[in-house]
């Protein structure tokens, strides 16, 4: 009876000095993907307000161009107000989505593959950004095709060539900073020996 007993039990005991070894290597892990997450959001957080701020000048000079002109360069500014309110709810939405987030006490992978969500969103976004500044375009070429429309088609037109094209970039530097960051932090992630404790620990190698 002890016999068959003893295995067991040595078992149990090799399995609670595996964990020894692993559970500081794995708290210290955690902590920096919880870091790396925390900057993939003051990243956004900081793109997010330059968004808003876009916005907001938009806003203002699109409600008092739409005021104080006529003809084509009313139907500019008011499509620049239209659009930037959509702008402004975005920012606005997304501020408050990551300053309100609780991510800390997710896996590494779950924070890794939430980071690299936001990453392709701004690239899935870009390649939209084209298609607005196209649509600019082709709404600049109608207006010669309808003359009765022509100064709303071509105030709308110029409106949306210049907000397609200051969000593709915006866009593209979002995901040049998300980017660089996660090559960064994948780049530098290594596994090394723990001062303070048995075990090994993932560590940032500059």
């Amino acid at each position: 009876m002890q016999n068959s007993v003893y295995p067991t039990e040595r078992t149990v005991i090799f399995g609670l000095f595996i964990l020894l070894l692993i559970f500081p290597a794995t708290v210290q892990g955690q902590s920096e993907y919880v870091e790396y997450y925390g900057q993939s959001l003051r990243i956004n957080n900081i793109g997010m307000a330059v968004l808003g701020s876009w916005a907001l000048a938009n806003l203002s000079v699109g409600t008092y161009g739409w005021i104080q002109n006529t003809g084509q360069r009313a139907y500019f500014h008011q499509m620049n107000f239209f659009w930037n309110t959509v702008n402004l709810s975005i920012a606005g939405f997304a501020l408050y989505s990551n300053l309100t987030a609780e991510y800390a006490l997710l896996s590494g992978e779950e924070l890794l593959e939430m980071q690299g969500k936001s990453q392709r969103l701004f690239l899935i976004n870009g390649a939209l950004d084209v298609g607005y500044v196209a649509t600019g375009f082709l709404l600049r070429y109608l207006s010669t095709k309808y003359p009765k429309n022509e100064l709303r088609l071509r105030g709308y037109g110029n409106s949306v060539i210049l907000q397609g094209s200051f969000l593709f970039v915006f866009d593209l530097v979002m995901y040049g900073l998300q980017r660089s960051h996660r090559a960064d932090f994948l780049q530098h992630l290594s596994f090394s020996p723990m001062q303070d404790a048995w075990g090994l620990a993932l560590t940032f190698q500059f």
